[in-house]
């Protein structure tokens, strides 16, 4: 899909990927420059809600674990 950008400098996000992506009036997006392109990433209202469970299941037990066991391994 393509789009022109206008004497200002903006851009229309077409409407089937603003309903794809979920973006909505006053959504916030974030522009990504990677070489010779760029990526829109669509910023979640509640980013810390929209990370919730999504990590592994149990991570944060070994984590705590893997550190304990670091600090005991340093202490001697």
């Amino acid at each position: 899909m393509r789009t022109t950008v206008t004497e200002r400098g903006q851009v229309s996000i077409p409407a089937p990927i603003r309903r794809q992506l979920g973006i909505e009036p006053l959504s916030r997006v974030e522009w990504v420059v990677e070489g010779a392109s760029a990526r829109l990433i669509p910023i979640p209202r509640d980013p810390i809600s929209a990370l919730r469970g999504s990590g592994r299941p149990g991570a944060v037990k070994r984590l705590l674990s893997e550190r304990r066991s670091d600090r005991r391994r340093e202490d001697r």
